[in-house]
């Protein structure tokens, strides 16, 4: 068997997609947790958790994620817990409010771009801040990077010291007037992180119908993957996904494909550097 799991990470919510657009998409805390685990059973050992509020709108309430975080512990006792610091859920330092938290992992964008109707804004200023927090709260940082640009700008940041735990950086493909999914430019990506930063893991997801075209490139490569309803909601383009363990599974299909093992959560854990679990 292969030496090298490949980690599947499950993006379960976001903060775009409604029950509207898929009746599977799980919006309450309870709906989260009952998502996450049939993800987890599928092959998920890291869950990037959004929060909303009861109409379906984007929330940064630490009470939220504090409830969700309880809940995984539960009900997954041992999943890597990633929370998002992203722009859709408020601005400024309140997409930080939830890092006393201390989960094991949290979103974080180094640099801005475009996204389909707007500038996603990372300023400076804040993403040292939040780069801080984590440092200050033990949390590992997973750079999710929209252009070349911050790939090359987590590299320099780990180097000075002002990321915490191991580097660990995300090709984020497919997001409209962002970089597209691209096999050319992954491979430059996957090149640049084996120059630059070696010892480093990576992992890519695809947006819509390039994640499960992203999952591919990126499990053949040696990278670890990203699937969910947060990313994308349909198996095609006849059929909505009827679950995040649906994409999961997709992806843990590929794994077996190119002869990876599905990371298990002490392996993930290993390779990102993170503690054990408690207990």
């Amino acid at each position: 068997m292969s030496e090298n799991p490949c980690i599947l990470c499950c993006a379960i919510t976001g903060s775009v997609p409604t029950k509207a657009n898929n009746p599977a998409v799980p919006i309450s805390v309870s709906e989260q947790i009952e998502s996450s685990h049939a993800a987890v059973e599928a092959g998920a050992s890291i869950i990037h958790a959004h929060v909303r509020n009861a109409d379906e709108t984007p929330s940064s309430d630490p009470e939220k994620f504090a409830a969700l975080k309880e809940g995984l512990e539960k009900h997954c006792p041992g999943v890597v817990i990633q929370f998002s610091t992203g722009g859709r859920s408020g601005a400024g330092q309140e997409r930080g409010g939830m890092l006393p938290l201390r989960p094991d992992m949290a979103s974080l964008s180094v640099g801005s771009n475009n996204f389909p109707t707007r500038v996603y804004e990372n300023p400076p200023d804040l993403v040292a801040w939040l780069a801080s927090e984590m440092t200050t709260y033990g949390i590992t940082p997973e750079i999710e990077a929209f252009d070349l640009s911050h790939i090359l700008q987590a590299i320099a940041m780990h180097k000075a010291g002002v990321l915490p735990g191991r580097l660990y950086v995300q090709f984020v493909m497919g997001v409209k007037n962002a970089m597209p999914a691209d096999k050319a430019v992954f491979d430059f990506y996957v090149e640049t992180m084996r120059a630059r930063a070696p010892e480093a893991p990576w992992c890519a997801a695809g947006i819509g119908p390039a994640q499960i075209e992203v999952n591919e490139w990126a499990i053949a490569a040696g990278g670890h993957t990203r699937a969910g309803l947060e990313d994308n909601m349909r198996l095609d383009r006849a059929r909505l996904a009827p679950s995040n363990a649906a994409l999961i599974a997709r992806a843990a299909e590929l794994c077996e494909k190119y002869e990876r093992p599905v990371a298990s959560f002490a392996q993930t854990r290993d390779i990102l550097g993170l503690a054990p679990a408690a207990g």
